[in-house]
C-alpha cells in the first residue's frame, strides 16, 4: 500500500500580492523621507512655527507667510517699467536671494552649454584613443570634493599670491619697450577678489568649472546614439564639417538638450554649495552671493522660522516649474 502524501504547505503568501510585498520597501522609505516632508512643509508654510517649541507652537497664518517673503508692500505697479522700481524690489531680501541666484545660474549655465555641445562634437568626431581618458579628466571636478575645490579656488583667487592675479597683473604689465599693450584690458595691480562686484563672478565661475565636464559628457552619449549614415551621406554630398555641425547635429540634440537645460535650470535655481563654501557661509558682503537655498537656510536655522523657510521653498519650486515649462515650449518639437 502506498504511503499517504504528505499535505502541500500552505502558501503565506498568494502570487497576486507578492509584487506588491516586494516593492512595498521602496514606497514606504518614499512615503516616509520623500512625500510625508514634501506636503508636510505645504502644511508647515501657512503656519507661524519654531520646530523647538514642537507641533504644539505652530500659530495659523495663512497667506501671511507668502506675504512676508514676497515683501511687496509699497511697491508702485504703474512704475514697474522703471529702473527705480527693479531696485526696489531687488533690494529685498526674497528678491535679491532670487536675482543672485538667476544671475548666477545665467552667467555660470549659459556658458555651460555653449562650450559642451561643440566641445562633445569634437570629441566625437575627432579624438580616438583617448577619448576616454579625456572625458574622465572633463567629468573629474563633477565628482570632486566641494570642499576641497573651496580651498584650491580660495587659493588661486587670493589677492596677494594667488596665480589668478599673478597671471593677470602679468599680461597687464607686459611692455614692449616703454608701452604696455594690454594694460587696458588686463589688471596691472592684483584685484580683490572678496570686493561685492566680484564675488559673483568668482562663483559663477566655479559652478561652469565645476559642471561643464558633466553637460559634455551628456551630449557626448547623445551624439553617440545618432545614425553615422546621415553624417556618410552628408561627407558624400560634399557638406562641410559645420554644416553638418549646424543642420544635423544641432536638431538632432534637442531633446538631450532640453534634458541637460532642464538640470542646469532646476541645479541653479537650488545653488547651495558653490556660494555657501566659498563665500564662508555668509553670501558674501552685502549678501551679494546668497542664494535662494542659502536665504532658506538662514531663515529656518538661524531665525528659527521654519514656516517662512517653507513658503520660501515653495516660491522656489514655482520659479523651477515655470522656467522648465518655458525651456519646454522653447524646445518642444514642431508639428
Amino acid at each position: 500500500m502506498d504511503a499517504p502524501m504528505a499535505p502541500r504547505r500552505r502558501r503565506w503568501l498568494s502570487r497576486r500580492w507578492a509584487p506588491y510585498v516586494f516593492i512595498s520597501p521602496f514606497f514606504v522609505l518614499f512615503a516616509l523621507f520623500g512625500l510625508f516632508p514634501l506636503l508636510f512643509s505645504g502644511y508647515v508654510s501657512f503656519f507661524r512655527w519654531d520646530a523647538v517649541a514642537g507641533l504644539g507652537g505652530m500659530r495659523w497664518e495663512g497667506l501671511g507667510n507668502y506675504a512676508y517673503v514676497l515683501q511687496l508692500e509699497g511697491l508702485d505697479p504703474t512704475k514697474i517699467l522703471t529702473a527705480a522700481f527693479w531696485q526696489d524690489l531687488v533690494s529685498r531680501d526674497f528678491w535679491r536671494a532670487l536675482w543672485n541666484t538667476v544671475w548666477i545660474g545665467v552667467v555660470a549655465g549659459l556658458p555651460q552649454h555653449l562650450i559642451a555641445i561643440p566641445l562633445a562634437f569634437f570629441i566625437h568626431t575627432r579624438v580616438g584613443r583617448l577619448r576616454n581618458p579625456l572625458l574622465a579628466i572633463y567629468f573629474l571636478p563633477f565628482i570632486t570634493n566641494m570642499v576641497a575645490i573651496a580651498l584650491v579656488f580660495e587659493t588661486l583667487f587670493s589677492s596677494n599670491f594667488g596665480m589668478v592675479n599673478t597671471v593677470l597683473t602679468g599680461l597687464g604689465n607686459w611692455r614692449i619697450g616703454e608701452f604696455a599693450p594690454l594694460a587696458g584690458v588686463f589688471p596691472t595691480e592684483p584685484v580683490d577678489w572678496t570686493r561685492p562686484d566680484k564675488v559673483p563672478w568668482v562663483v559663477a565661475f566655479v559652478v561652469w568649472w565645476r559642471y561643464v565636464g558633466w553637460n559634455t559628457v551628456l551630449y557626448l552619449a547623445a551624439l553617440q546614439t545618432l545614425p553615422r549614415d546621415i553624417y556618410e551621406a552628408a561627407q558624400v554630398d560634399g557638406v562641410s564639417p559645420w554644416q553638418q555641425f549646424r543642420h544635423i547635429t544641432l536638431p538632432l540634440l534637442k531633446p538631450m538638450m532640453f534634458f541637460a537645460i532642464t538640470l542646469t535650470l532646476i541645479g541653479s535655481l537650488q545653488l547651495f554649495e558653490e556660494p555657501y563654501v566659498l563665500t564662508r557661509t555668509t553670501g558674501g558682503t552685502g549678501q551679494v552671493a546668497e542664494t535662494g537655498a542659502m536665504y532658506l537656510l538662514k531663515t529656518a536655522m538661524t531665525d528659527g522660522d521654519f514656516g517662512t523657510a517653507s513658503a520660501i521653498a515653495w516660491l522656489m519650486f514655482a520659479v523651477v516649474a515655470l522656467l522648465t515649462w518655458v525651456n519646454h515650449r522653447v524646445f518642444k518639437p514642431k508639428d
